[in-house]
């Protein structure tokens, strides 16, 4: 990190000011301070001596919507905890989070009103500030953009890369191996902007996947190396049977999206690819572990954390270019006006070996209106849909659906 010209750019906003200042890291960790306070309150002296803000303050300070903010947030004193009132600045870099500027207020100020009256003063610097907190961001130097790149290339198939990735000392010798992608599921404004609108910025995406992956995978023993792309990121582990780790990293890294995006990430699902002994597989364990993340996002029912052995139907189809339409019983049944109550009935019996009792608890039906709707269908295609051939080809219509709105990883 870049701390001494961090550390004195933080004094002379200070300076500018006339007010007592810290920097904290998103995790509440004391980067930088300001020496000129005349009256600092008990919150901040303890928060100087240990370097890390404590439960209860940081309870208070995110009650105030600290962690969504793009504006400066105004949080008020609690005598409780012996906090004066103070204004919280954000710092941005292209809508990517990098840490959080505290302004205090003075012990005979009323209101902090005059802290907000100065912001817009030092402006500038305050974008200085962000930017050189994210170029000391480890995820955004540039040995590690350099090392992620190569790491994808090789994922990709790059020959040579692969070679040189192999003698990686984190990665040689510590076989077999497993490559597991993490995707979250974009809510429809930001899929629509991933889908090419201005306002979405891929290289910032990008930084928010590599500084999750990064930290997401600290302290994890299986978890040899990630890389971060605009929409995912792709992280190698070393093989094992169990999934306790993967679904800690996966937590930690719903964790890390929220804390940088200031967004609830509520769906964040992993796919992992089978394991390998040799490098040269690389591609083909990162195509499945891609193959596994999208049946995990079009079918929730299949879990978070998805093995493409697990993903059944959609590996197949992910070899060709299935279509629902195909299928002249998918084509009767959708043009039906009550398709929507029929499609989800057909699918959960033939997911569940017909089980007509546990799908009419799944769908908070009666057992005879799971009767007449199957009856509808039967009327509807001329054929038993339980039957044999029907049951196969609606079935994989039915995935066949799934699969076309999956995201293209």
């Amino acid at each position: 990190m870049r701390n001494q010209e961090i550390e004195d750019l933080v004094e002379r906003l200070a300076l500018e000011l006339g007010r007592g200042l810290s920097l904290e890291d998103l995790d509440g960790l004391l980067l930088a301070y300001s020496a000129n306070q005349s009256h600092a309150d008990r919150v901040r002296v303890n928060f100087l001596l240990s370097k890390k803000v404590p439960a209860d303050v940081n309870s208070w300070q995110h009650s105030h919507g600290i962690a969504a903010a793009v504006r400066p947030v105004v949080v008020p004193a609690n005598e409780e905890l012996g906090m004066l009132g103070r204004v919280c600045v954000p710092l941005l870099v292209r809508g990517f989070r990098v840490g959080y500027l505290w302004v205090q207020q003075d012990h005979i100020e009323q209101s902090a009103t005059a802290i907000l009256a100065q912001l817009p003063q030092v402006r500038d610097s305050l974008d200085l500030l962000a930017t050189l907190l994210l170029e000391s961001n480890t995820a955004e130097s540039s040995l590690r953009r350099a090392r992620e790149q190569e790491f994808l290339n090789a994922a990709e198939g790059d020959k040579h890369l692969i070679e040189v990735v192999s003698e990686w000392p984190e990665i040689r010798r510590r076989g077999p191996w497993q490559v597991a992608t993490v995707y979250a599921v974009a809510d429809p404004v930001e899929a629509r902007l991933r889908r090419g609108h201005a306002q979405y910025d891929s290289l910032a995406a990008a930084l928010v996947h590599r500084s999750a992956g990064l930290q997401a995978t600290i302290g994890i023993d299986g978890a040899l190396f990630t890389a971060g792309m605009g929409t995912h990121a792709v992280m190698l582990f070393r093989a094992t049977q169990g999934r306790a780790g993967h679904a800690a990293v996966l937590e930690r890294y719903t964790a890390e999206l929220r804390k940088r995006t200031g967004v609830p990430a509520s769906n964040v699902v992993m796919g992992i690819g089978e394991s390998f002994t040799s490098l040269r597989a690389l591609p083909e364990a990162y195509r499945e572990s891609k193959i596994a993340v999208q049946a995990a996002v079009v079918d929730p029912a299949l879990g978070a954390v998805l093995d493409v052995r697990g993903a059944g139907v959609y590996e197949v189809l992910a070899g060709g270019a299935a279509n629902p339409e195909d299928s002249v019983y998918y084509r009767l049944i959708r043009d039906k006006d009550g398709a929507a109550e029929l499609f989800p009935v057909l699918e959960l019996l033939y997911d569940n070996d017909g089980a007509v009792a546990k799908i009419a608890g799944a769908l908070h039906l009666h057992r005879s209106t799971i009767y007449n709707r199957l009856a509808r269908v039967r009327g509807i295609i001329g054929a038993d849909p339980l039957a044999g051939r029907v049951r196969l080809e609606l079935h994989v219509a039915l995935k066949a659906a799934r699969w076309s709105s999956r995201p293209r990883i």
